[in-house]
């Protein structure tokens, strides 16, 4: 004991033979394993023994700088997540880094990038070596942000691609951090535009797009729309006039239009044979008692027209209660539907991404503790699934029939097989790419280059 050296609860380590000279680690003798983060995990052979490439974002809040990194593979484990979760990893073993020591750690490849820290160290790395001081942070190395900086400059990707601008209201959302970042990895020159900041010059001979200020936007390859609901109205006109002027947009004006209009996306699922829960919609409050009786009676689900991220959507468990919320609802004049209720759902859905008539991930979404429907916004679970080859082609035709190359499509298993819930155009990344440890930004990011023709020099 006494030949021990005092560890801090974080600490700054390096790993020379994957070329990452800093990374922050977050010590935890509670964890038995030491977990790095890890992005497109690929297992291949070399001499015939397994090895495994992956990408390491080693600074928590810049995925614009990436290590590539081969390793042996030393192990494969089943690893429970803290919700409980299990799920095979990888391990590997590799030299660590602290100060003036080094020495072998086995590291499992995990996505962390919902966690505090790109690196976990615990206790197996720590026994005969280390004592834990709680209260005390980087005792071997307190590396200053400039010092980092100065240490990634030579993974910096020089820009020679194509001037993309993402059009949103949120600079600080994750989904547009990720969005952001994930152009700039692949060397393309990225733009936020704040849709409430930009406004338009209507003219045939020359349109334009203008800047708070009155700075003329420049010419943008692509634009990735990601849209609250707010702003529908007026970010479509504005899709509309990059469309006009030549700009390539992921997802069109008519095309999240349609999918804000619960109401018209309801009839285009009906009318195209894609199975959804029985749904009424009505005037008045002289055919409430029917509707409820025309979608199977209650309990029942009621939706505002403009809901999202599961607001304004509401369980009327009784006919009573039925009745009352939605003659409430239509003497303030609202636009609701009324849906039969899935019990045997269980308070889960799915979320299938779609991106270009492909379902690139998945994930099953947990209700919280006494809601009845999932929702991650609201306290809910996410983990990965793997989806059926039906939810798989409801998935597709759902988004293709809205016209929607990006798209989060929402189903629910029922008695009568899976069922289409609602199409997002502006799906969020945090909860998917956490359950999956895929990287959804860069296949939109592909997305663009592969509908652009776009190939890097």
């Amino acid at each position: 004991m006494e030949n021990l050296k005092i560890i801090g609860s974080e600490e700054w380590c390096a790993f020379e033979t994957f070329g990452i000279p800093a990374i922050k680690a977050r010590v935890d003798s509670g964890a038995k394993t030491s977990s790095i983060q890890a992005n497109g995990i690929k297992t291949f052979f070399k001499e015939n023994e397994e090895w495994v490439s992956f990408d390491v974002n080693p600074l928590q809040v810049n995925r614009s700088i990436s290590v590539s990194c081969e390793a042996k593979v030393h192990a494969k484990r089943s690893v429970k997540s803290s919700m409980g979760i299990s799920e095979e990893r990888i391990v590997i073993k590799a030299p660590i880094t602290f100060g003036e020591d080094t020495f072998e750690i086995e590291l499992t490849l995990a996505n962390r990038d919902s966690m505090e820290f790109r690196m976990l160290l615990g206790r197996e790395a720590l026994h005969n070596r280390y004592l834990v001081n709680p209260s005390s942070t980087y005792l071997f190395s307190n590396i200053q942000e400039d010092e980092v900086e100065g240490m990634y400059t030579t993974f910096h990707t020089e820009k020679s691609g194509l001037k993309i601008a993402l059009l949103a209201s949120n600079p600080d959302l994750f989904s547009n951090k990720r969005l952001m970042e994930a152009g700039r990895i692949r060397g393309h020159e990225m733009v936020f535009l704040n849709v409430e900041q930009a406004y338009m010059k209507f003219d045939a001979r020359e349109p334009q797009i203008r800047y708070r200020g009155g700075n003329v936007i420049a010419e943008f390859d692509a634009i990735i729309p990601r849209i609250k609901p707010s702003v529908t109205f007026y970010a479509c006109a504005l899709i509309r006039q990059f469309d006009a002027m030549g700009t390539y947009c992921l997802n069109s004006a008519d095309a999240i239009t349609q999918s804000r209009d619960k109401l018209q996306a309801t009839q285009l699922f009906a009318k195209n044979d894609i199975h959804i829960p029985i749904t009424g919609f009505a005037n008045s409050p002289l055919d409430t008692k029917d509707l409820i009786k025309m979608v199977n009676g209650a309990p029942l689900i009621v939706k505002l027209l403009e809901s999202t991220q599961g607001k304004g959507v509401v369980l009327a468990e009784t006919s009573k209660a039925a009745e009352s919320v939605i003659n409430a609802f239509k003497s303030v004049k609202t636009n609701i539907l009324v849906q039969e209720f899935i019990k045997e759902a269980n308070g889960q859905d799915i979320r299938c991404f779609v991106v270009n008539g492909k379902v690139v991930a998945s994930m099953q979404r947990q209700a919280a503790k006494g809601e009845f429907r999932a929702n991650i916004h609201q306290g809910g679970s996410a983990s990965k699934i793997k989806v059926t080859l039906e939810e798989r082609k409801l998935a597709v035709k759902a988004a293709k029939i809205l016209g929607l190359p990006v798209a989060g499509v929402d189903i629910i298993r029922s008695n009568k097989g899976p069922l289409l819930l609602e199409v997002n155009s502006s799906p969020g990344l945090e909860g998917i790419e956490a359950a999956t440890g895929l990287d959804i930004a860069n296949i939109m990011i592909e997305a663009i280059e592969k509908k652009l023709k776009f190939k890097k020099k």
